[in-house]
């Protein structure tokens, strides 16, 4: 049903001051009415009795201490709140007006927010009390009177908007109810007649029978309860209750109405969020984010935890506002705020400061990761391209690290230095991160430096290739070639590739690597057949990247298309973790590259899943036993017994088997006596350079 909206009679002898409150209270949604004498105003309530009065204390005539009076002594009219309205503001005016019986005091100029404040809220009690008036009077009559029709009493509960409950406090069980009380809390009437008040409550039995004591006895709260009722199923919902008590025989019967609040909540928690959150990404704003630091500050320094402080700003992120529109820009930095707030654990805290500025708060427990893996998460989450106007669009960011306690132990503080290691990073030209701490930055700017470096490399391609021989383990003849990245920087020590292959991955950056390395060994092939060198098979280390972004088959058609070499003289080695990433597909890409004719080793294997179920479903050519199983083969039964079960397992499965890292006579004597194929190893030679390892096959050095 529509809500009339409440009528309020506004008397003073000025006009301005009439109509300024007209205005204001009309915007509100009020219907107004005005008189502009104390004679006056007593003709129109006579007339059309009004919800609420503003009254103006000095009036020609009649003032407003005699309207109040009058109004209150006449019992059709002493229910109408009145407010009191003066320039005076000295105390003795506002008791007076108190003495004559207005409800409030206001004084002028009113101030807008203010009078709504007032108004709404005598309004509201006013409708409380006729509400309960009403109601009390039915209730008084029915209850004291068993006369009464039931079926009468229920439909005027329910014809309310409010749920209603009736309590016998003897007894503490309920014991009538309206439809509305039904509906808010999900129970059927039978339901809810099996139902205790503290099972409806966040209140305990004994304390809601101390506060129906206190009503009966008219000590109990007079204004309404703000509280939560329960719910079928576990909800909440928030109400405001008003109880009183009713004398029924020789027991009492608590009347509580529940008022529906949980708009207003929403409401409220609108206006929380609009003062404390950012509205385009919804993450904590400047304000939250500093009351959350000063927080965790509290709380590491309580629990001994380290803290860190890391600002984000993106690498030249005006551009796309400039050439794309601030629609893009919106909608890049809110799929920047979804990706860095993946990165997060549970106990951090992600805010936007400014703009396409970032912040946030890590707590660092003791065995937990430290800032620079966070770092790290980052800037492979801000990797992967943004969808700009149809196109994929990559993203960077500068960030800068503070710690606590080490760079400070203020808020504001920690801020300003990890602004001072992002801008570090910024004038690194992007894409790079710092410390404030100065040791740390150093690490960190090192590898960064490996970093660019890389980049570069990947570029100029200025990588080079090493070739392992491998050798039959019966006789010792060179049976073929491992080919192995080297990265080699004029007048700087060599890096090893367990250190510069990871940092290849992590950029993305090895797949282009390995298809390189496949073009590269097959034109060196090419090479050595024009030179009159036999033709021996060449094994290269494939990543589950290459796989995975499914370029493999076409970069090895393409090199050996090329370079006119046969695909049997290609071998392709996969560890066996690879193998478990996206195994179908790698399946397939296996398959497809078995009909080409190319030779596919598992490398490393012992070290990862070694599933005999997953070796049946590969195509596979070749075991290589890992280097961890060889070096103690001599002299550890567990090592020997895993060397001679791989062997056998292998020629089980009809595969050939190779050994790495053989650098003993013993070994080679261990590998022949368990019929081991093939063998590789500084005992045969090192890792050579392309023209070393030519005068090595010239030389005939294969055999042993």
């Amino acid at each position: 049903m529509p809500i009339t909206p409440a009528t309020l009679l506004i008397v003073d002898d000025e006009p301005t001051v009439r109509k300024l409150l007209e205005v204001l209270l009309q915007n509100q949604g009020y219907r107004t009415l005005v008189a502009g004498s104390g004679e006056q105003a007593l003709a129109l309530v006579e007339q059309q009795p009004p919800d609420l009065i503003l009254l103006d204390i000095m009036m020609p005539g009649m003032d407003g201490y005699e309207v109040a009076r009058q109004l209150k002594a006449n019992g059709e009219t002493s229910n109408i709140p009145i407010i009191m309205l003066s320039a005076l503001g000295d105390h003795g005016a506002r008791l007076s007006g108190l003495e004559a019986g207005a409800e409030d005091f206001l004084s002028k100029p009113v101030e807008s927010g203010e009078l709504w404040l007032r108004v709404r809220n005598l309004l509201r009690l006013k409708a409380f009390g006729d509400y309960l008036k009403s109601h009390s009077l039915m209730l008084e009559e029915q209850l004291q009177q068993r006369t009464i029709d039931l079926e009468r009493f229920r439909s005027a509960m329910d014809a309310s908007g409010d749920a209603i409950f009736l309590i016998n406090r003897s007894t503490m069980q309920l014991i009538e109810f309206n439809r509305r009380a039904c509906q808010v809390l999900g129970y059927t009437a039978d339901e809810l007649l099996r139902i205790t008040p503290a099972q409806l409550s966040d209140a305990s039995s004994e304390q809601l029978e101390q506060l129906y004591d206190q009503i009966i006895a008219g000590s109990g709260p007079s204004e309404p309860e703000e509280t939560r009722l329960h719910c079928k199923g576990g909800a909440h919902i928030p109400v405001e209750i008003h109880r009183q008590a009713y004398k029924s025989a020789e027991d009492w019967i608590i009347v509580g109405i529940a008022h529906d609040i949980s708009q207003r909540k929403e409401a409220d928690q609108r206006m929380l969020k609009m003062a404390h959150y950012d509205t385009l990404t919804g993450l904590p704003n400047r304000d939250l984010f500093f009351t959350t630091l000063h927080m965790g500050l509290t709380q590491a320094a309580l629990s001994h935890w380290q803290l860190a402080v890391v600002t984000v700003d993106l690498d030249n992120f005006k551009h796309i506002n400039q050439t794309l529109g601030h629609l893009q820009g919106d909608q890049v930095l809110a799929e920047v705020a979804r990706r860095l707030s993946d990165c997060l654990n549970a106990s951090d805290t992600l805010g936007r400061m400014d703009g396409d500025e970032f912040a946030m708060i890590l707590i660092i427990r003791q065995g937990q990761a430290g800032p620079q893996q966070m770092v790290e998460r980052i800037r492979e989450a801000l990797r992967a391209p943004f969808p700009l106007a149809g196109q994929a669009t990559a993203m960077t960011a500068s960030i800068g690290i503070a710690l606590y306690p080490e760079d400070g132990t203020q808020g504001t503080e920690l801020i300003r230095h990890a602004n001072t290691a992002m801008n570090r990073a910024k004038k690194l030209g992007g894409d790079a991160y710092g410390f404030y701490t100065a040791q740390i930055n150093v690490e960190a700017l090192a590898r960064l430096g490996i970093e660019t470096a890389l980049r570069e490399a990947v570029e100029q391609q200025a990588f080079e290739l090493f070739y392992q021989p491998k050798v039959w383990v019966a006789d010792g003849a060179v049976c073929g070639l491992e080919a192995l990245l080297r990265w080699r920087r004029a007048g700087q020590p060599d890096i090893s590739p367990a250190v510069f292959v990871p940092i290849l991955e992590r950029l993305g950056l090895l797949a282009q690597v390995g298809k390189w390395v496949i073009w590269q060994v097959c034109r060196q092939m090419a090479l050595w057949r024009q030179a009159g060198l036999a033709p021996l098979q060449v094994a290269v280390n494939v990543s589950g990247d290459q796989i995975t972004e499914g370029h493999l088959i076409a970069g090895i058609e393409q090199a050996l298309r090329e370079h006119q070499i046969e695909a049997k003289w290609l071998e392709v080695e996969l560890t066996e973790s690879s193998l478990m990433e996206n195994t179908a597909h790698t399946i397939a890409s296996l398959q497809a590259l078995q009909q080409l004719g190319v030779r596919i080793s598992i490398d490393d294997f012992g070290t990862g899943y070694s599933s005999l179920a997953y070796l049946r479903r590969f195509p596979i050519n070749k075991l290589k036993i890992d280097i961890a199983f060889i070096r103690e083969v001599t002299s550890n039964p567990q090592d020997a017994a895993i060397a001679r079960t791989i062997i056998e397992l292998a020629h089980s499965l009809k595969l050939q088997v190779i050994a790495e890292g053989v650098e003993t006579q013993a070994q080679w004597e261990f590998l022949a006596a368990n019929g081991c194929d093939q063998a590789q190893g500084y005992l045969f030679s090192k890792p050579l350079p392309v023209d070393e390892v030519e005068q090595y096959l010239c030389d005939g050095q294969g055999r042993r």
